[in-house]
């Protein structure tokens, strides 16, 4: 382990992957938290996965075919779950872990009898982020910006059927680049970490930025997985960044 092991050829796509990952997952993160609706993410991640695991069992290998199967799965259980927010609101979180669990449960029947199911399934859910292209980083980019441009200019989509909209297309443009881990991970836990700070925000962000650099330093000096060693980094930076600012504050006269 030493610092000559860092590839910045490696790691600057793949942290600008992640930025663009948390420009929209913060604030969508935040919404998320505030509507008492955790898993809503994670579900709507695991039927954009789905979508992937269906254009792969139908043979469907061109990118966009399996994004636009993703999309329309996750479209769909966004719509679903618009609905069942309106109509049943004391059961939406039993409906969207069930939605997960069917999600998650499909593609591991889909993919039983494939010799590489298994290597498939790990891609889904740990995500391949330090192998991402430049070239990967540009629909990315698109589909952040007219989320963010829809979200900040337009806030009273964030309580509209929109917002489920916003949601799936983000989540679908992140999952195969990231996982499902990083994306639940990039979600809730910058969110939850500043949750009670002042300017929740600006520190939901900077906790999320810190997190992805300091998981994909770890990652590269130590040979881990990517995906995972952020998700603990995000984790241990929440959890600091909160320590140290009660700390401060409790030592104010």
């Amino acid at each position: 382990m030493t610092i000559n092991q860092l590839d910045v050829s490696i790691i600057l796509p793949a942290l600008l992957a992640g930025l663009l990952v948390l420009s929209t997952h913060v604030p969508l993160g935040r919404e998320v938290l505030s509507r008492g609706i955790i898993f809503l993410d994670i579900a709507i991640a695991q039927l954009a996965a789905l979508g992937v695991i269906v254009a792969y069992r139908l043979g469907l290998e061109q990118q966009w075919l399996m994004q636009l199967l993703a999309v329309a799965c996750a479209l769909t259980g966004a719509l679903l779950l618009n609905f069942s927010e309106r109509r049943y609101p004391d059961l939406q979180e039993a409906i969207i872990g069930t939605v997960f669990v069917l999600a998650a449960t499909g593609g591991f029947i889909l993919l039983s009898n494939n010799p590489h199911g298994q290597e498939h399934l790990t891609d889904l859910l740990s995500g391949q982020i330090l192998w991402v292209s430049y070239e990967q980083l540009v629909p990315l980019a698109l589909i952040s910006i007219a989320v963010l441009l829809l979200w900040y200019c337009y806030p009273r989509f964030r309580h509209t059927m929109v917002f489920y909209i916003l949601f799936a297309i983000a989540i679908t443009s992140s999952v195969q680049l990231v996982g499902i881990y990083l994306v639940f991970s990039s979600l809730i836990v910058p969110a939850l970490a500043a949750n009670r700070l002042p300017n929740a925000l600006p520190w939901a962000y900077m906790i999320g930025v810190m997190g992805y650099l300091l998981g994909l330093l770890i990652s590269t000096l130590f040979d881990l997985p990517g995906g995972p060693a952020i998700v603990w980094s995000l984790a241990l930076f929440g959890l600091l960044i909160n320590f140290l600012v009660f700390s401060l504050q409790r030592s104010k006269p």
